[in-house]
């Protein structure tokens, strides 16, 4: 009988329930607490009548040989037929004297024999439990029970009595099993007491709740309107949400309170009363919680990493430079037997770039595709290794010793790309400093690095937060080469680290500019300068060698890139060879429909035979190419790293009792759980962010106008500098042109270019400012631009 059988046999108002003993677990995830347990059923009110069931939901481990009753309701499972998924669940109590007196001298409550638990009852009576629960004090009455003893037993029943109440309250205030799990799992026996006393720190806490989600519920606790948590809760919120999304380091004090402002009487139509919200942003001060300087206002991670990062680079900047470690001959030697062994002719350009690197703290090496910048690279390991008497071959150091030249990249992708080009190992800042990719922006942990010279790629992908966990861990004496293109697009957190160390003109700088990497006639580099530059070739539409442009609209882009990939696929190229990138993931032209196209052209499944798996609207199989989505330095893998799925373990087949996929990443074989399937997606279409920091043999790029949001210099630049071989534009012409005249309106807000300045120059760029100080602001006329003004255009409507 199905579901709505079982509840047209019910009154509309009866909740289905499965009471049973637990035979065994069959999964828990201790994370997010999602568990799958086999029940021996006792009493149920539904019309199941098989002696036992699987249940599955969200709570913590369960104990076996315990009686638990669920709450929820039979769902048919595709794979495993029949489960009782519960909402929330109880331990079923005992409710004569013996049945409590056996439950509380169990293995759950240490300390308490059978002679302890029958004095707790005879003193306290057959509800003793749901008595010391209301009143803990009641405890001190039992004879001769001794206060540790006490004090465990209170913890245990708190911890399997307690989560009761609290699932309850929390599903009363619109909260699900899952993100009731995750508020329990932070707050613990706290929870109500914490959400009642400030339901606003749910934001900070706990992850998938903001500020609206906690603003509803502070308001039918009675917080809402110019409620001081609720103020503050807005203005951390609005900082937070500036960095995230617009990549800004600051807010304007002014910018921020009209924003905050707004953002809560959209939620609330209750005049906000400016003066409170002045007085909360103080308070947020006073308590290190914003940082404020001059009239910008920081989070106070972000605050210290601009410092921070700043110092660190003026610290390493003060080392001695390294002109005396050698002779400028003997520099000119080394070149020329390097360009005779590699076979490479270094341009004018790159050699000034080889030796400031050699002879420099520190060195910028920028310039756009085709440059040169990876042939410097090697150049700059080779003559290190030659001229510092250093052995390259990373299997001569042994018994702890290493190799003291690092090469990083942001993504692995990237850090790949080096080890290609160099013959060294390289791999991810994350991985170079230990971390694990989940750590937060108030994360303080002390790291060092040891090595002598350190090569940085794709540095305009760094934000500030990365880029002082770096410096901070570097020694003094290290040598260190950021490389990075300017015009790529910024970090996706916060900053905008190469383009304010380059503004800055502190640090020792070479720009590329000419280009090396056009065999055979290639136009791509060249349309990638003229996009770099602002403009379009005459030539743009025409097709090429190496570059073709199909006219289309936005309903015909994903039938002109399945038949361009479908060609391709015909001439012999495989689908790691070939990258869609889109800028948007909805809609006819975006990402999800694009790789549902291709996925049916390299890895179609017309009659079942091939595994695969479901997880929401995808489909996973056997040789689907996928995406890494967050770092898992533990796996060696990491955000951006792409991979193939070469293995599918249904639940049936392994211990586990779950659906299993195998991903190679190069020479890495990672197995990913279900819980662990939304680290993947597709990756035959993926974002241009996505796809920056690689490179592919064919690039198929659509562009039409419904992208609008999405179409910058920055974006286009990056989608076009991704080929190696081919270029295929499908879609508007004047999408594409628009797209390369807009550049990023959105200035980020940032004060490391002023940070990084000498103290002179930081003096004179403040005084061109003219910022007011106690010393002018009385030499100022407070009328100027006030002509026409009147004090009735000050007040409020």
């Amino acid at each position: 009988m199905d579901t709505q059988e079982t509840l047209g046999l019910l009154g509309e108002n009866e909740e289905l329930y499965m009471k049973g003993l637990v035979m065994s677990t069959i999964f828990h995830n201790s994370e997010n607490l999602f568990s799958v347990v086999r029940i021996q059923v006792q009493d149920t009110n539904t019309t199941w009548d098989e002696k036992d069931i699987v249940v599955t939901g969200f709570f913590p481990a369960l104990h076996e040989q315990e009686v638990y009753i669920f709450h929820g309701k039979l769902m048919d499972h595709a794979k495993f037929g029949q489960q009782f998924k519960a909402d929330r669940f109880k331990k079923d109590m005992p409710q004569t004297k013996q049945g409590v007196v056996q439950y509380l001298s169990g293995e759950l409550f240490k300390g308490v024999g059978k002679k302890t638990a029958e004095r707790i009852v005879d003193t306290l009576g057959e509800d003793a439990i749901s008595r010391i629960l209301s009143d803990p004090s009641l405890l001190q009455t039992v004879p001769r029970l001794p206060l540790e003893t006490a004090e465990n037993l209170l913890d245990s029943l708190r911890e399997n009595q307690g989560l009761e109440h609290i699932m309850v309250s929390l599903n009363d205030y619109g909260f699900g099993p899952q993100l009731s799990m995750k508020i329990f799992q932070a707050y613990k026996q706290d929870t109500l007491n914490v959400l009642e006393g400030n339901p606003y720190k749910l934001i900070e806490d706990v992850k998938g709740i903001g500020f609206n989600r906690a603003d509803e519920l502070g308001r039918k606790l009675g917080l809402g309107g110019n409620h001081y948590a609720r103020l503050q809760a807005a203005i951390l919120y609005m900082l937070e949400q500036e960095s995230l999304q617009q990549g800004n380091v600051f807010m304007e004090r002014e910018v921020l309170l009209e924003s905050v402002t707004q953002l809560l009487e959209n939620s609330e139509p209750i005049r906000i009363e400016q003066d409170e919200l002045v007085k909360q942003l103080s308070a947020l001060e006073e308590d290190m919680k914003v940082m404020t300087e001059n009239t910008r206002v920081y989070v106070p991670s972000l605050y210290f990493a601009e410092s921070g990062f700043a110092a660190h680079v003026k610290r390493m900047m003060k080392q001695k430079h390294y002109e005396d470690l050698f002779p400028k001959s003997e520099f000119y030697i080394a070149l020329g037997e390097l360009e005779e062994r590699i076979g490479v002719s270094y341009g004018e350009t790159q050699k000034v770039a080889l030796e400031k690197a050699l002879m420099s703290p520190m060195l910028i090496l920028t310039g756009g595709p085709g440059t040169g910048k990876t042939t410097v690279i090697k150049g700059i390991v080779e003559l290190y290794a030659e001229l510092n008497g250093v052995n390259l071959d990373p299997m001569s150091y042994k018994d702890g010793q290493k190799l003291p030249i690092l090469l990083a990249a942001p993504t692995g992708r990237a850090a790949k790309r080096m080890t290609e080009s160099t013959g060294l190992p390289a791999m991810t800042i994350h991985r170079l400093l230990g971390m694990n990719g989940q750590e937060q922006l108030d994360d303080d942990n002390e790291r060092s690095i040891e090595g002598k010279l350190l090569i940085i790629d794709e540095m305009s992908m760094v934000d500030i937060w990365l880029a002082n966990q770096l410096f901070r861990a570097l020694p003094a004496s290290m040598q260190v080469i950021l490389v990075g293109d300017q015009d790529q697009l910024p970090s996706v957190g916060p900053g905008q680290v190469l383009k304010d160390m380059l503004r800055s003109q502190e640090i020792p700088t070479v720009e590329l500019t000419d280009i090396y990497r056009q065999e055979d006639g290639s136009s791509i580099i060249e349309l990638a300068h003229d996009i770099r530059q602002g403009f379009l070739p005459t030539t743009f539409t025409k097709n090429s060698a190496d570059r073709s442009f199909f006219h289309c609209t936005v309903n015909q882009i994903a039938e002109v890139v399945e038949k361009v990939v479908e060609n391709a696929k015909k001439k012999g190229f495989r689908a790691k060879d070939i990258q869609v990138l889109a800028p948007m993931y909805r809609g006819p032209a975006g990402i999800d429909v694009l790789n549902r196209k291709m996925q049916e052209i390299f890895n179609a499944n017309p009659d079942g035979k091939r595994k695969e798996v479901k997880f929401g609207d995808a489909v996973f199989r056997i040789g689907d190419r996928v995406l890494q989505l967050v770092n898992q330095p533990e796996k060696n893998v990491f955000n951006g790293d792409f991979g193939e799925i070469v293995s599918i373990i249904y639940a049936k087949e392994n211990t586990e009792k779950q659906d299993m996929v195998v991903v190679q990443f190069d020479q890495t074989e990672v197995e990913y759980f279900r819980q662990e399937f939304g680290q993947l997606t597709h990756a035959y279409c993926c974002s241009i962010h996505k796809a920056q920091g690689s490179e592919f043999p064919i690039v198929i790029l659509p562009v039409v106008r419904s992208y609008y949001r999405m179409l910058r210099r920055d974006i286009l630049y990056t989608a076009v500098t991704r080929s190696k071989q081919f270029l295929i534009i499908c879609g508007e012409e004047d999408a594409f042109r628009m797209g390369v005249e807009r550049i990023d309106e959105e200035k980020r807000n940032t004060t490391l270019y002023e940070r990084l300045l000498s103290e002179e120059e930081m003096l004179a760029t403040v005084s061109n400012r003219k910022l007011l100080t106690e010393e002018n602001w009385a030499q100022i006329d407070p009328m100027i631009g006030m002509e026409g003004i009147t004090p009735f255009q000050f007040m409020r409507a």
